[in-house]
């Protein structure tokens, strides 16, 4: 007997982690893959987070944590929302996780019910979907395109409310996208929200310090929407701490009661040692944090300036985060002689194995005219990385037909010598 459950057997593989694989099975190999699909700072974990770390092992914080998180780390939380977002919490509304992945999860699972609808925004962060599926709800999708710069308006989160609608997913500053909402856009999804008080708001401000536009904005903030809103945080992008898994979720108290219900059943505290680190992060000088900001700035202009010279290409301006999002559908139809780009999907494969060059597709971000592309990376990748791709994007034709309706490549047509 080898058949899953059909909770499993409906989740979808994750793309970005397929992409990366993929990616370092051909390095393995020998080929020289600059990596693009990789959603991590570049960076190293500051020394003075790490020696915080070491510390916590010669004194023995090895054992098991409460579910929530030690209370020290609750309170650096706690304090950094006050500093920071001029948001008042106390301790028992902040539970700490594996990573902002499963704090994301994990506010999904204690709301949905079989049914239940949540809005997602697309583009999205490829789990979104996926959570809520495991949580047995119905994704509602709702698309903004490069057009309105990745970002839902009032209009479209009114039309996709429905009695069903139990929560909306808001990501700000944006994977994939790097779009950010500003405080007045958020005050007008508000607005809508104020008209339906059953809907909680779950907010994924993870890339929150990789911002190009000056003060992170959050929802909560917003008046009335603090008691609604589960805002999701953690260590990972803003201080190069991805393998450390300390995420956090902070809101109403009974929601933060519910996760550390279910926690308890399957994961407990996160690991001691990186609470330890992650304390020392928020309590800490937060100058590192600055100085990766402005090289993903830098990067992000140099990066944005190239991929504009690709024919075809669409490009915005994102406001934060490491990625850009070009819209690429320009080449779909498009031939080499030996391969035809019929979605974003085949595109990025075609740019790994001809250009070696790992991008994602859109379609597992709810946008399948778009690749996503990290700019996690040195300048000198970037550059590397959008010569191989201008060149390998060169090679693909336009195909048409004939009046006997054979498929030529526009560039065969010289020596076809065809009307």
């Amino acid at each position: 007997m080898t058949q899953v459950s059909a909770r499993l057997a409906s989740l979808s593989p994750s793309a970005t982690l397929a992409m990366s694989q993929k990616s370092s099975e051909l390095k393995a190999q020998g080929v020289d893959v600059i990596n693009l699909s990789v959603g991590e700072p570049d960076f190293n974990t500051p020394e003075p987070i790490k020696d915080a770390a070491k510390k916590a092992i010669d004194e023995n914080y090895s054992r098991y944590s409460p579910v929530a998180g030690y209370p020290a780390l609750r309170n650096a939380i706690v304090a950094k929302l006050k500093n920071e977002n001029g948001l008042e919490y106390t301790a028992n509304q902040i539970s700490c996780a594996n990573g902002a992945k499963q704090s994301v999860c994990n506010a999904i699972l204690v709301l949905v019910n079989p049914g239940d609808e949540v809005i997602i925004p697309a583009p999205f962060w490829v789990s979104y979907p996926e959570m809520v599926k495991l949580a047995e709800g119905t994704p509602v999708i709702v698309a903004a395109g490069i057009e309105q710069d990745f970002k839902i308006t009032p209009a479209q989160l009114e039309t996709a409310i429905t009695p069903k609608t139990k929560a909306l997913i808001l990501c700000s500053p944006s994977n994939p996208t790097g779009s950010v909402y500003s405080a007045e856009e958020l005050a007008g999804l508000a607005e809508v929200l104020k008209k339906h008080p059953e809907i909680i708001v779950i907010a994924d401000e993870i890339y929150e310090h990789i911002n190009y536009i000056g003060k992170h904005n959050s929802i909560a903030q917003v008046d009335g929407m603090k008691d609604r809103t589960v805002i999701v945080n953690g260590v990972s992008k803003a201080y190069a701490m991805t393998g450390w898994r300390i995420g956090f979720i902070a809101g109403p108290e009974w929601i933060v009661k519910a996760v550390n219900k279910l926690q308890g059943q399957y994961t407990s505290g996160p690991c001691s040692v990186s609470q330890k680190a992650a304390e020392a992060a928020y309590t800490g000088s937060q100058a590192p944090v600055e100085e990766m900001r402005q090289a993903f700035e830098r990067r992000r202009n140099l990066i944005v300036g190239l991929a504009k010279e690709i024919p075809g290409f669409e490009v915005n301006q994102p406001e934060g985060a490491f990625y850009l999002f070009p819209k690429c559908s320009y080449y779909f139809g498009k031939t080499n002689g030996t391969r035809t780009i019929e979605n974003a999907d085949d595109l990025a494969m075609y740019l790994l194995e001809v250009a070696h060059v790992a991008c994602v597709g859109g379609t597992s971000f709810g946008a399948p005219e778009c690749i996503r592309m990290s700019y996690a990376t040195s300048d000198e990748n970037i550059v590397e990385a959008i010569k191989r791709i201008k060149e390998a994007l060169a090679a693909l034709k336009s195909v048409y037909k004939n009046r006997k309706g054979d498929v030529f490549k526009k560039h065969l047509l010289f020596y076809f010598k065809l009307p």
